[in-house]
């Protein structure tokens, strides 16, 4: 998707919601398309997720799923359009106060009504420190008033600049206008949950028996580490315009076994696509390898609170020895590109530059890391030595082998290779229990600070620990920005900051490589790497 309003302009605003309004999104079955009669659809999605909370999440591996089972206000389609959801209409008043009409009749899974109380409720227990949300700071980087103070336990959270005007009418108040203030409102985080559910279930309220949603489907079954189930929700709005009946995810964190399964035709739609198969399926099922580019980066986490990793120096060797031109090329070597900042060289109408020393030999950037180690205390007779994290996959183990070996060739580093499934490394993340952590970010929304905002201090993703007043100060000028050339000055400037600090060392920009059988229309995945079932159908085979 991209943000075409590069100012704020009431007028392009409005021009926005009209040509979302007359564009539909859900299942586009082309004219003489046959459909099999069983619309049924396995997805690999990876790994087991850590919770079907929206508040207690922060991956794709759970956003694929909660994409399905809830629906937010709006959200963005493949083109970058604002479609209408949950409301079916919304005006603002100065880009400060937005106010939300939601559809008439629209209903939870269990039939109860959906609420405007429900948003309010919803994204006040977003925010509040006791739900420890991994985004809890994201309703403060879109500017709802009092959002950041609340997260921070600054404030109460009955402050948050929402309320319910009535039932079905929504008023949002910001602290000041907010450029990317829609696109932000299409992000898994903002879809309301049933008050009435979570109170009266707690923490077991996602358990299939107690499960409510407002989306295309709802959860039938849940076996751990084995598969997940969504039935089609008929009390959906929009359930008309639904053709797949059941989808089912599965946790196969292998690439290797979730190739062998789609191969077996138990998988329609692969998480990934192995490195070591990739040529080989290139050549021999070529129309069902699908790459699709993606707002996506691979970096190696540094924990800043930890010595040696709270001095620069030490970050910015590591970045300097890694031969990332390798990794893209020769490990992955199906479209990635070597990765010098955090964000995307395009994202969101601007281009960011890379460092200078990204232009220099990679003889050169060794020689400056030797240095900078050795200014750091580290030589021979007294080698770095650091425990490398990654999480449970053959592809990032590749990774990780390339890496260590770059850095013990180049600098005679010794990084212990280390893993754990992915919600325990999640909760070492998130306790500061790591030295090096493997990360990669997916963008929220199609603009620099979703990936930038990671870095700030005191941002709830920002697990690095890494803070420093003047990067702060480039992200809040951004956000005031009135035009796109001001707020990509800012932006240039952070990455600068960052490829100096090095919180983290990029490793390459993702593109997103799947197997699809034939039979399966209407995959088409956004910048984001979102494709919806709702928005599928199976043909006849």
């Amino acid at each position: 998707m991209k943000a075409n309003n590069n100012t704020f302009s009431k007028s392009l605003i409005a021009l926005g919601l009209l040509s979302a309004i007359s564009s539909a999104w859900a299942a586009d079955v082309p004219p003489g398309t046959e459909l099999a009669a069983k619309q049924e659809l396995v997805r690999n999605n990876g790994s087991e997720p850590a919770s079907l909370d929206p508040h207690k999440v922060e991956s794709d591996v759970e956003s694929n799923i909660i994409g399905d089972f809830f629906d937010g206000l709006i959200a963005v389609d493949n083109n970058g359009k604002i479609q209408p959801r949950l409301a079916d209409k919304w005006e603002e008043k100065d880009n400060i106060v937005w106010t939300f009409h939601l559809r008439p009749g629209i209903k939870w899974s269990n039939g109860e009504p959906i609420t405007a109380q429900d948003v309010v409720w919803s994204w006040k227990r977003l925010v509040d420190p006791k739900t420890a949300s991994p985004y809890a700071s994201y309703p403060g980087s879109m500017h709802i008033e009092n959002a950041a103070d609340i997260a921070l336990g600054k404030k109460p959270v009955d402050s948050l600049g929402v309320k319910a005007l009535d039932a079905s009418t929504l008023q949002v108040t910001l602290s000041q206008p907010t450029a990317a203030f829609l696109l932000m409102l299409g992000h898994t985080s903002m879809v309301p949950v049933s008050e009435a559910v979570v109170e009266k279930f707690g923490d077991k309220w996602t358990q299939p028996e107690n499960f409510v949603s407002s989306g295309a489907y709802k959860l039938s079954q849940w076996v751990v580490n084995e598969k997940l189930v969504g039935e089609r929700n008929k009390q959906n709005w929009d359930d008309a315009r639904t053709v797949i009946n059941k989808v089912t995810y599965l946790p196969i964190a292998s690439p290797t076994s979730d190739v062998n399964r789609y191969k077996a035709g138990e998988i329609d739609i692969t998480s990934t696509i192995p490195q070591t198969l990739f040529a080989s399926l290139k050549e021999s099922i070529p129309n069902q390898v699908h790459i699709t580019p993606y707002l996506s980066t691979y970096y190696y986490e540094f924990n800043t609170t930890k010595a040696p990793f709270n001095d620069p120096r030490v970050r910015l060797a590591l970045n300097l020895a890694l031969d990332k031109d390798i990794i893209a090329d020769k490990v992955l070597a199906q479209g990635q590109r070597p990765a010098w900042i955090v964000s995307q060289p395009q994202i969101g109408g601007i281009e960011l530059k890379n460092p200078d020393y990204a232009s220099w030999s990679h003889e050169k950037r060794v020689a400056e890391a030797k240095k900078l180690l050795e200014a750091a205390g580290f030589n021979a007779s007294h080698p770095l030595t650091f425990n490398l994290l990654y999480n449970t996959s053959e592809s990032h183990q590749r990774i990780a082998i390339a890496a260590s070996s770059m850095w013990q060739k180049n600098l005679g580093v010794n990084a212990k290779l280390q893993n754990q499934e992915w919600k325990t490394m999640l909760d070492t993340m998130h306790n500061g229990t790591f030295d090096v952590v493997r990360y990669a970010w997916i963008a929220d929304y199609d603009d620099a600070a979703s990936f930038l905002d990671n870095f700030r201090s005191g941002n709830s993703e920002n697990t690095s620990k890494y803070s420093n007043p003047a990067y702060d100060e480039l992200l809040v000028k951004a956000s005031k920005a009135e035009t796109l050339e001001e707020r990509g000055k800012y932006y240039q400037q952070a990455e600068d900051l960052l490829a100096k600090d090095v919180p983290a060392v990029p490793v390459y920009h993702y593109v997103l490589a799947q197997l699809v059988k034939p039979y399966v229309g209407g995959y088409a995945p956004s910048s984001l790497g979102k494709y919806l079932t709702r928005d599928m159908y199976i043909k006849k085979h």
